[in-house]
């Protein structure tokens, strides 16, 4: 009997298990014909509907691909026993395909035993020797060539995973004929001078340990204007996802310096942490504790839930309200308190 098509992909890396997705699906298209294609975040969607969808369906029927998204967050035994009856039962012989993603590195144990051990990935941060290699080979592909020095500059400016590096390198190629050998120059001018604001940067300025917690709340609802302006309304769940990654980080700064411990150079650049890096979340460390950051990754959960059930009517407001409780409040929920 073959595997049932359910998927786990775990980890911070976010363009390649992307990449991983888009393979899947195109399997999938390739041996139904065609797919009908639906995305969930768990948290926001009862699973167990997800389930009776994956169960529901007709000859008449496409088949399905269905993408659940924050999988670490399905808790509640009723769903876990729900999907465990499926992928256990139904899902060997359906036609359906269910992917199951985390930004964390692992989700509940009794669904990750349930999934096929070679539908399971772990999208782990890139190694500093693989970044390297991955910009030479994604510029070479384009058509460029770049220098040693501007693949550091490169990796020192965008956040080392593959989908903001491509979305950033990506702005060189209209900027320069093919053939350009890119230089350390030439980032400075195109990422430097013409920097985008987003959820990066806006974090950088949450984290500005030289500013007072009112002056980094001014710089960053500014920030959080100029996002506005540039993106319009809707823009709650990309900014979220961005600063969710940045506070994960930060939770993996703080696990490896507990009790003491210093991990070297190699071992922090292993984790992600190049050397801007490593001075971001040295200050964002001084300013947010193991507890807080814990808060704040809880509180931005709620934020994202709370935008995806009533719209961008409220958008602008509840995200204030978010940065104000992060910066001054270190992740307290407005409800609890009084400003």
């Amino acid at each position: 009997m073959t595997d049932a098509e359910v998927y786990l992909f775990t980890g911070p890396e976010l363009g390649e298990k992307k990449e991983a997705i888009e393979n899947i699906k195109a399997a999938a298209q390739k041996k139904n014909g065609s797919l009908d294609e639906y995305t969930y975040y768990a948290g926001d969607e009862r699973i167990q509907d997800v389930v009776a969808q994956l169960q529901n369906v007709s000859l008449f029927d496409q088949a399905l691909f269905i993408t659940v998204r924050n999988a670490e967050q399905i808790k509640l035994k009723a769903d876990i026993e729900s999907l465990l009856s499926w992928i256990n039962g139904g899902a060997k012989e359906s036609a359906n395909t269910l992917v199951l993603t985390s930004d964390e590195n692992s989700i509940e144990r009794k669904i990750e035993s349930a999934v096929p051990s070679n539908h399971k990935k772990i999208f782990w941060e890139m190694f500093e020797n693989r970044k390297t290699q991955w910009l030479q080979d994604y510029f070479r592909k384009n058509g460029f060539v770049i220098t040693p020095d501007a693949i550091d500059q490169i990796l020192e400016m965008v956040e080392n995973n593959t989908e903001a590096l491509k979305a950033e390198c990506g702005r060189f190629f209209y900027c320069f004929e093919k053939g350009h050998s890119i230089t350390a120059d030439d980032v400075d001018k195109i990422l430097s001078h013409n920097r985008e604001e987003n959820a990066f940067t806006l974090f950088e300025a949450m984290a500005d340990i030289s500013k007072s917690p009112v002056q980094r709340l001014e710089s960053s609802l500014g920030i959080l204007q100029k996002i506005k302006m540039a993106s319009g309304e809707g823009i709650t769940a990309n900014l979220i996802a961005g600063l969710g990654y940045c506070f994960r980080m930060l939770r993996t700064w703080h696990t490896m310096h507990e009790k003491g411990a210093v991990p070297g150079d190699t071992q922090l650049k292993a984790a992600g942490f190049s050397k801007k890096n490593q001075e971001k979340y040295r200050a964002a460390a001084r300013i947010w504790t193991s507890g807080a950051t814990a808060s704040i990754l809880a509180l931005l959960a709620s934020s994202d839930m709370a935008s995806r059930e009533n719209g961008n009517g409220l958008e602008e407001t509840r995200l204030v309200l978010m940065l104000h409780s992060i910066i001054l409040k270190n992740g307290l929920f407005p409800t609890e308190y009084q400003s």
